[in-house]
């Protein structure tokens, strides 16, 4: 295991930089910040199976309610509170399952696993809004030529469709080069939003009333029958509250929090109300207050630069699937996957061909079929609520196991968290029939997905081991045979799932070969619940097994949850002294193990999470790439496993 104090020895945040803001205005912001778009075009729509009739008590307890509920949930929740439980500057649902497993180390075991299942749900639940996001984001800004236009209505479906196909085809290509343009477009588009919401408050200045939290009470209060089913629409307010936590790692607390508060929460009020006067002095308005808010010589900028901003609203939560799905495969809940890093500079642009396509395909079958981003809103918020309630439910933990909260504020103030999560949540529960099972569907399916492939990797290392033997006993074994068994010249270089056991690879090279490099190291690679490593701490073991004058050593390189494993490079970091100085890693030959899985008669899992398993195990990519091995100097052994 890797020493405790290169845990606590990560890199800091980054420190805040005007052009960290920009940035983070650019990527992290894209998806809460075109919310007003769709959201009280969502609450008011009276097609909505639960609809709230249009009224100016109506208006002003909305209206109170998404301000409040902004509040509640992303300044306080997210920005004044999650976002300080960060996993040495990490944040997100699979950091904060990290964070739990290493402050909760042994003493909870249950408690820890029913967190890590939850917070595995969470990060299921992501991928749904990650297919969600693109396609009723995209496509409610399209939806602004029906104001342009309504002769152009039929065209709504088939551009956002062009459009999602283009953004989802120059992935591969990387993100590097668009990314700088990303926060000026951003800030245009929260300058303007703000300044024609001040253009309706102008005309109907009454609806600062609802500022106070009075109006939303009264609304729940008054109108519970009602303000109950609006709340499923209401959270599409706060859509994007985990990208503040997710994406904190690259930009920083502070910034993330400066850019929130000094343009982001401003702009997105000021349009709130600016709709919400709107609908104050004209009702009928209500299909599409957000564009009307724009003179009429402005809708059809307004519509280029409203698709300019979903897109990037898009982007954000691509990558974050990107991100969350490498995460995964680090900690073992999903296989290696292929992953492409597109910038040199930037380890944290990743491009994943599974991922991609699987996202792209969801994403259009979501656009033919809900046809508009109000049928789209009725499923919006389940993914959203479940990951944030989970989130919650978490940072709850961390708070009284790390920082010590006092029991009485964790249940009393955590408590009214929740109550206000669960509102939202059970909500959209009520929508099931009408859309939130599409989300709910696609979350259960990868946590499904995830969880027997961590539950099949269980099984295959139970055999595994069995079939691979004791490592020191192989190397006595070695030992005893050294007279009969040949040392050719030369290193080589066998990866291994850990020290007790032998590669695979190398008992076949033993066995049927009969033969052995003179200078043998067993690599064992361990993710850490850390970001990232430091280089100096690479190498945590180095093990002679018993034997210092045979050639054969162990090594743990142990790497973060965030880093791609690289072999070589991790090699340069052994110390010649425990080597003895027989390294030579510019001619050693690389040794895979690949296990060949089958369904065996074993009562190991149900048969059809066999068959799951055995299929996700397909989506592996390519072993010598991930570890960044010479594919000239790479032998690959393979070996039957039944599950």
């Amino acid at each position: 295991m890797l020493p405790e104090s290169a845990v606590t020895s990560s890199p800091h945040a980054p420190p805040l930089r005007a052009g960290l803001v920009v940035g983070a205005l650019g990527v992290v912001f894209g998806d809460i910040g075109t919310s007003p778009i769709y959201t009280l075009q969502t609450l008011f729509n009276p097609r909505d199976p639960h609809p709230v009739p249009i009224s100016i008590p109506n208006v002003y307890g909305v209206v109170s309610l998404v301000f409040w509920s902004v509040m509640i949930i992303v300044s306080l929740t997210y920005v004044s509170l999650v976002m300080h439980a960060d996993n040495d500057g990490e944040g997100g649902v699979m950091a904060l399952i990290t964070l739990v497993r290493r402050i909760g180390g042994r003493s909870h075991p249950k408690v820890i696993a029913a967190l890590s299942t939850l917070g595995i749900l969470g990060a299921a639940l992501f991928f749904g809004d990650s297919m969600i996001t693109p396609a009723i984001s995209v496509l409610s800004a399209v939806e602004g030529l029906k104001v342009v236009d309504p002769h152009l209505a039929e065209l709504v479906v088939p551009i956002t469709a062009v459009i999602i196909t283009g953004l989802f085809l120059v992935q591969r290509h990387g993100t590097g080069a668009v990314g700088r343009f990303f926060g000026p477009v951003m800030i245009v588009w929260f300058v303007i939003i703000g300044i024609c919401g001040v253009r309706g408050i102008v005309q109907h200045p009454q609806i600062l009333r609802a500022l106070s939290p009075a109006y939303a009470l009264e609304f729940m209060a008054g109108h519970f029958h009602i303000a109950f089913f609006a709340l499923a629409a209401v959270v599409l307010s706060v859509t994007g509250a985990e990208a503040l936590y997710a994406d904190m790692g690259h930009f920083g607390r502070a910034a993330i929090t400066w850019a929130w508060l000094g343009l982001v929460l401003p702009s997105l009020v000021l349009n709130y109300f600016g709709q919400g006067a709107l609908l104050l002095g004209d009702q009928s308005v209500v299909d599409a207050p957000f564009f009307l808010l724009v003179p009429e010589w402005g809708q059809m900028p307004m519509v280029v630069l409203s698709t300019a901003a979903t897109v990037i609203a898009s982007q954000a939560v691509i990558t974050g699937a990107y991100s969350v799905a490498s995460q995964a495969a680090q900690i073992g809940y999903l296989p290696r996957l292929r992953i492409a890093h597109t910038s040199e500079s930037s380890i944290g642009q990743i491009y994943v061909p599974w991922i991609n396509g699987m996202l792209w395909v969801g994403v259009l079958i979501l656009v033919f079929a809900f046809r508009s981003s109000a049928a789209l809103g009725y499923a919006y918020g389940m993914a959203v609520t479940g990951t944030i309630t989970i989130t919650t439910l978490l940072f709850l933990y961390v708070a009284r196991t790390k920082w010590r909260w006092p029991i009485w504020v964790v249940v009393l103030g955590g408590g009214a968290l929740l109550t206000v999560d669960l509102m939202f949540l059970a909500a959209n529960l009520t929508k099931l029939l009408h859309g939130a099972w599409l989300p709910l569907l696609i979350g259960i399916a990868a946590f499904t997905v995830m969880t027997t492939w961590q539950r099949g990797r269980e099984v295959v290392t139970e055999v595994r081991d069995e079939m691979e033997g004791s490592l020191r006993k192989f190397v006595r074994d070695i030992k005893d045979r050294r007279t009969v068994l040949p040392r050719v010249p030369g290193t080589a270089i066998f990866l291994n799932r850990g020290g007790t056991t032998t590669p695979l690879s190398m008992k076949a090279n033993v066995d049927h070969n009969h033969v052995l490099h003179e200078h043998v190291i067993i690599v064992s690679m361990d993710t850490v619940p850390v970001p990232r490593v430091p280089g100096a701490a690479r190498i945590s073991v180095v093990d002679h097994l018993g034997y210092r004058d045979d050639g054969i050593f162990f090594v743990e390189a142990s790497y973060g949850y965030m880093e791609r494993p690289d072999v070589p490079a991790a090699l340069r970091f052994v110390d010649p002294i425990d080597t003895e100085g027989r390294i030579d890693l510019e001619n050693a030959s690389y040794f895979l193990s690949k296990a060949d899985l089958v369904a065996g008669p074993q009562r190991t899992m149900a048969p059809w999470r066999k068959r799951l398993f055995i299929a996700v195990s397909h989506m592996t990519g390519d072993a010598a790439g991930y570890f960044g091995l010479p594919l000239d100097r790479t032998v690959i052994i393979g070996a039957r496993v039944e599950v």
